[in-house]
């Protein structure tokens, strides 16, 4: 069996993690495959070790490894997403950062996880993508995102106006800071801090929230993501910003942008029992109130 482990710059707190990980998958007879730059980081620890290898770019596993575990954050797993692209590699998120509802492994689970891990007992969990259709090619070969895209002004700019279509025919026009178009998943992410629906994970929706909207009667709506969303951007700056993910790249007006359900899901690995609505009671405390 064969393990990638992916990471972004990890707190020197954060590296007996990583070390712990890498030494469990080797003690079970797997070899793990370290992402360069992470090896990097880690080096000193790792220096009498000899059994892994390392990969600098999603291309080099992509296909080769059975798995891939992202150390770190939900932001960490988002950028996996680069890594594995179509190949359908499931991935496992170890939370090492705050809230997590991707990321729903702790620190402190990572022996009991291996263990059922290698014996078979998970579950993989495909989540929709969204593609971003553009005008010209913003995002290379990686357009499309598991969380959201958004469209957001530039710097300290004035509101823009988001002329929004649903199938060619016209929704809104949104005057605000920007516009976000998540998916299920993307839903208890930017979405939700800006007053967004929790969706569940298979609603087959994506949800079209504004950000700080210049109207206050102004609210998110739930669209199927059989629907094409097309967008068209203006506003008195020339320059506006575009997300996907955590990718962002600056345009003009003159670009124009289409959102659809991509043709591939991510696959997520959930260990034993774990679910969503587990997820949603874990991280937003749900349950607690001793009125509930």
């Amino acid at each position: 069996m064969k393990i990638a482990l992916y990471a972004r710059q990890l707190s020197e707190s954060n590296h007996e993690v990583a070390n712990q990980l890498i030494s469990e998958i080797l003690n079970r007879g797997a070899m793990p495959i370290i992402y360069q730059p992470l090896f990097n980081q880690l080096k000193q620890e790792l220096k009498n070790l000899n059994h892994f290898e390392l990969y600098n770019s999603g291309s080099e596993i992509r296909g080769k490894v059975d798995f891939l575990f992202s150390i770190g954050g939900d932001g960490t797993i988002l950028d996996t997403l680069t890594q594995v692209q179509d190949s359908g590699t499931p991935v496992l998120g170890i939370n090492v950062g705050r809230l997590g509802f991707l990321s729903s492994i702790s620190k402190m689970e990572i022996t009991q996880c291996l263990d059922a891990l290698f014996k078979g007992h998970y579950t993989i969990d495909k989540r929709q993508l969204l593609k971003l259709d553009s005008s010209i090619n913003l995002f290379g070969d990686v357009n499309y995102a598991l969380n959201e895209l958004t469209i957001h002004k530039k710097d300290s700019s004035s509101m823009i106006i988001i002329n929004t279509f649903i199938n060619g025919e016209y929704l809104n026009s949104y005057w605000a800071d920007g516009l976000i178009i998540a998916t299920p998943t993307g839903s208890t992410g930017y979405s939700l801090s800006c007053g967004g629906p929790i969706i569940a994970p298979y609603s087959g929706n994506f949800v079209i929230t504004p950000i700080a909207p210049h109207n206050l009667n102004v609210r998110p709506i739930v669209v199927s993501d059989e629907n094409v969303i097309s967008l068209e951007v203006e506003g008195r700056s020339q320059y506006f910003i575009a997300t996907l993910d955590s990718r962002s790249v600056t345009i003009d007006s003159s670009v124009s942008l289409a959102i659809k359900r991509s043709e591939f899901t991510m696959n997520l690995l959930r260990i034993g029992n774990d679910n969503f609505l587990d997820t949603l009671r874990k991280k937003l405390n749900w349950g607690l109130d001793s009125r509930n």
